[in-house]
């Protein structure tokens, strides 16, 4: 019995050197594309530019004119999948309850409101513009939420395709360009004060490296007040992803005939998420380690976007064609226009 058990080790160790051998390859080439990502925008020097972003750029480039070798499969598997929700657990130690009292019972219900309504908008024109369902949502989370980590957070429910995921970040990314340099100029002619701009950044701005970038040139202010603003809509990414994996339960039950046929998406790491704000609330993190979990944070999460990009074929991201484009720019417009008239209200 003791020769069993002894012989047992051996093979199970060995099993356990041959996963994390077939794991680091392509563990490997997402963690050195999400580097690289972080090195050019330290180049660039444009603070505004996200890691995120740059991560799955260079990963699509890397598979579309290079290749993604296939020993490198399994890791970029276990990147979309095991670091990915790694990253958006650890997302929520940058968040406290304290920040989302700091912004008000007025500035909270605008970004509530505002958040739902671009969700709710996004998705009936993704139905009218005959955009296919997975991809709607994606665009909705990303426009509605926080851009490019709320479009992979909610893929874990969605599933949608990785050239889904590439065409909402895209999105998500050009027309957040544009709120981040049109929105100063339009808040100096509105005349709108540091509060209400700050407000309006927040809560309509897709990234949070672009809010910062545009509420910070309206003044210190301005730009303390929508980065917290940014935040506590963060924050409403947990709630979002558990509805949505609520109704893909209940599509599947009904796909299948009963709920024992299908096996509804639990998005589990979202409770490690509300853990993370929980805990950040408390106080009981020193802030001298903030710096070095938000760094950790943003490079798992650049690492699963990496991966992304080695997975997606621009040939069938052109495919998609210009529909999910016009589906994105009206989503962009309403949640510009409509936190706007609701910031020009309470003001």
């Amino acid at each position: 019995m003791a020769t069993k058990a002894y012989a047992g080790r051996p093979a199970q160790t060995a099993q356990t050197g041959s996963t994390a051998g077939r794991i680091l390859p392509g563990l490997g080439l997402a963690a050195l594309i999400a580097a690289a990502a972080f090195g050019l925008r330290s180049v660039i020097g444009i603070d505004a530019l996200s890691p995120l972003i740059l991560s799955i750029l260079i990963g699509m480039a890397f598979h579309n004119l290079i290749g993604t070798p296939a020993i490198a499969k399994p890791g970029v598997t276990f990147c979309l999948r095991r670091v990915l929700r790694a990253g958006i657990v650890l997302l929520g130690l940058q968040l406290t309850i304290q920040q989302v009292g700091a912004v008000g019972g007025i500035g909270l219900a605008a970004i509530a409101v505002t958040l739902v309504c671009t969700f709710l908008f996004t998705t009936w024109l993704g139905r009218v513009l005959g955009v296919d369902r997975g991809l709607t949502q994606l665009i909705a989370a990303g426009s509605s939420i926080c851009g490019a980590s709320a479009v992979v957070a909610t893929n874990t429910v969605t599933r949608a395709r990785d050239e889904d995921v590439a065409y909402a970040v895209a999105c998500v990314t050009v027309f957040g360009s544009l709120s981040m340099v049109l929105m100063p100029l339009i808040g100096q002619v509105l005349h709108l004060g540091p509060r209400a701009f700050g407000l309006w950044t927040g809560a309509s701005i897709h990234e949070v490296a672009q809010v910062i970038a545009a509420a910070y040139a309206r003044g210190q202010e301005a730009g303390e007040f929508g980065t917290i603003a940014k935040l506590t809509r963060v924050m409403m990414l947990a709630p979002m992803v558990l509805a949505l994996g609520a109704a893909a339960a209940r599509r599947a039950r009904r796909q299948g005939g009963t709920a024992g046929h299908a096996a509804p998406p639990m998005p589990w790491f979202v409770l490690g998420f509300i853990v993370m704000v929980a805990l950040a609330s408390t106080g009981w993190m020193p802030a001298a380690t903030a710096p070095y979990t938000t760094a950790i944070t943003q490079f798992l999460l650049a690492t699963a976007l990496a991966a992304m990009g080695l997975e997606t074929d621009i040939r069938k991201l052109a495919a998609a064609g210009l529909r999910p484009a016009l589906l994105g720019a009206g989503a962009w417009i309403f949640v510009s226009i409509f936190s706007l008239l609701l910031v020009l209200m309470l003001a």
